[in-house]
């Protein structure tokens, strides 16, 4: 019987890094990325940053221990004076998945983006993630746009 997760979100801090670093190297090895330890660092301090425009991470927790992340990033917008939100990235350690974290994160970065007075909220995934898409079906609205890139 699993036992039941509460979740509660919070800024993270500079106390979370090592498990931070650990939740986020499992959020890039499931998408097959790695980046070298300069990148975690100039991530992680970018969080404590002043500027209004650099990322930010908050975690979700169950008594004391850290069980996901999520980083988003408030940007300009033509369409939008107020601005958007982009979440980037959401990780839940595997032993918590389908117990509300996902939900509470996504939930956080909606309240974040209220209290900043944005509306949008905005994120990607993979089509064939679908056991993160269920969630997301839940909590947002898919779009039929297709992201391209710069080719390398």
């Amino acid at each position: 019987m699993a036992l039941s997760i509460r979740p509660v979100t919070r800024p993270v801090t500079r106390a979370d890094k090592p498990r931070w670093a650990m939740l986020w190297q499992g959020y890039l090895a499931f998408y097959d990325t790695v980046l070298p330890p300069e990148v975690y660092d100039a991530t992680f301090e970018a969080f404590f940053a002043d500027d209004p425009h650099s990322p930010r991470c908050l975690v979700a927790e169950d008594n004391g221990h850290v069980l996901g992340l999520v980083h988003y990033v408030f940007h300009a917008h033509c369409w939008r004076p107020e601005g958007v939100c982009y979440l980037q990235d959401l990780f839940t350690d595997s032993t918590a998945r389908g117990q509300g974290v996902g939900r509470a994160l996504i939930e956080a970065v909606y309240h974040a983006s209220d209290a900043r007075g944005v509306s949008t909220v905005y994120w990607m995934t993979q089509d064939f993630n679908h056991t993160a898409r269920k969630l997301y079906d839940s909590v947002g609205q898919v779009t039929p746009f297709v992201k391209y890139t710069r080719p390398a």
